[in-house]
């Protein structure tokens, strides 16, 4: 699940966490582009704190110093953020470091400078970065014979087509709005689980 301010609207992410680790999510992520370090600063303490004690792996996008400083699971850079060569000597031993990919190739630089896990995306279109290439599952079963770390599908993924991004080999997924912006995120997130485990043969 990936936090984000924008998508969740008026709900509170403190709130928003607490459903989707109800819901059954063991994986969150922290996407802010807007608020200033300070500001976002108590934000991240408050969410690393509930996830530490729900043992919920936390992770921060872009901001490396962030996650150092609020000492975060892990840190997830996109293609315009350090690379990873650069980011992975920055980190403490143990951090997880995952990266955003649209292409072979640019999973493959991910694979060589040491991502522990590999995001493809867009999968579908989605409102969320709707810049965002169009891939589609075809591109997780490309790189599946190529990358052994975890492969997560992302970008416009919702209960309904969770499933063909599962069966063309992805290890998991990262959802935005299809939670975020849900009714009842808890009821969302494990509908999804329930997709997944389907797709997945039970």
């Amino acid at each position: 699940m990936v936090l984000d301010r924008g998508v969740a609207g008026e709900r509170d992410l403190p709130g928003l966490l607490d459903s989707v680790i109800a819901g059954g999510c063991r994986m969150v992520q922290l996407r802010d582009k807007t608020w200033e370090l300070g500001r976002v600063l108590p934000l991240a303490e408050r969410l690393r704190a509930r996830c530490r004690d729900s043992n919920v792996t936390f992770i921060v996008n872009d901001r490396v110093d962030l996650a150092l400083v609020v000492d975060a699971d892990g840190v997830h850079v996109g293609q315009d953020d350090l690379p990873p060569r650069r980011v992975r000597p920055l980190l403490r031993p143990g951090m997880i470091l995952g990266v955003s990919t649209h292409s072979v190739e640019q999973a493959r630089v991910a694979r060589d400078e040491g991502a522990d896990y590999v995001a493809v995306g867009s999968m579908f279109p989605t409102a969320t970065k709707p810049d965002f290439q169009l891939v589609g599952p075809a591109l997780i079963s490309a790189l599946r014979r190529e990358v052994a770390a975890p492969l997560i599908g992302i970008g416009g993924i919702t209960a309904d087509n969770v499933a063909a991004v599962v069966r063309a080999g992805a290890d998991g997924v990262a959802v935005v709005s299809a939670v975020g912006a849900a009714p009842d995120p808890r009821a969302a997130t494990t509908a999804f689980l329930r997709a997944i485990a389907a797709a997945r043969g039970g």
